[in-house]
């Protein structure tokens, strides 16, 4: 498992070597929800909020602006983007309340790189179609989940209500980035929420070209 995502990491130091420079630029037409998801978290006062797969940082700073009080905490496999999130983050003015991790999604010790177990809120923005074993991400966002917490999932749908030649070209085009929309991903996270007790809301937007999820009491999606 560990060769796995250490050969994964160096993928993705590669695809983001030259990209993190750019890609909150570019993201910002086509990764659709995301500042919905941000907004509706709905954070507790002095709360905390872990994103896997922060990237550049961008999503924790905005989330840092609606919630002064919030500790921040973000853990990606890629160093490349871990440098443009601390860049981002002590531009905004918040390293003072956030802490930085690499490390594997799937298979991380959140008190060895967090100093803590548990966090309010857990975020996957546009990760677990890049993130190689989603299903353990998921596992493991449940494990780390603090009482009354929720986890919150903005990603590709599989575009089901697009019109074919729109979903073929994207999907191929998504490919030369190693992401891949998670057919099942619904399915899945409500059995893991059933199997948790915890309740589970799943929208699609935009002709399901996004869908966002939430597991847990505190909130629910556009």
């Amino acid at each position: 498992m560990q060769v796995a995502a250490d050969n994964h990491a160096q993928l993705m130091d590669s695809v983001y070597r030259g990209q993190r420079h750019i890609y909150d630029l570019t993201r910002k037409y086509y990764l659709l929800g995301r500042d919905d998801l941000i907004s509706d978290l709905n954070l507790p006062q002095g709360g905390t909020v872990l994103e896997v797969g922060c990237g550049t940082g961008r999503n924790l700073a905005l989330m840092g602006q609606y919630w002064p009080l919030t500790q921040l905490f973000g853990l990606d496999i890629s160093d490349e983007m871990l440098k443009s999130a601390k860049q981002n983050l002590s531009r905004a003015d918040m390293m003072g309340r956030a802490k930085l991790a690499r490390g594997d999604a799937a298979d991380f010790d959140a008190m060895d790189v967090f100093g803590r177990t548990h966090f309010d809120r857990i975020v996957f923005s546009y990760t677990l179609s890049m993130i190689p074993d989603w299903q353990g991400a998921l596992r493991q966002a449940f494990a780390r989940l603090s009482k009354n917490g929720s986890i919150h999932i903005v990603d590709f749908g599989m575009q089901q209500d697009m019109p074919d030649w729109f979903r073929s070209i994207l999907l191929a085009w998504l490919r030369n980035f190693h992401v891949a929309p998670r057919d099942g991903l619904a399915e899945f996270v409500t059995q893991l929420a059933k199997e948790a007790g915890q309740p589970c809301r799943t929208t699609s937007l935009y002709r399901d070209y996004t869908q966002m999820t939430v597991i847990g009491r505190a909130g629910t999606p556009k």
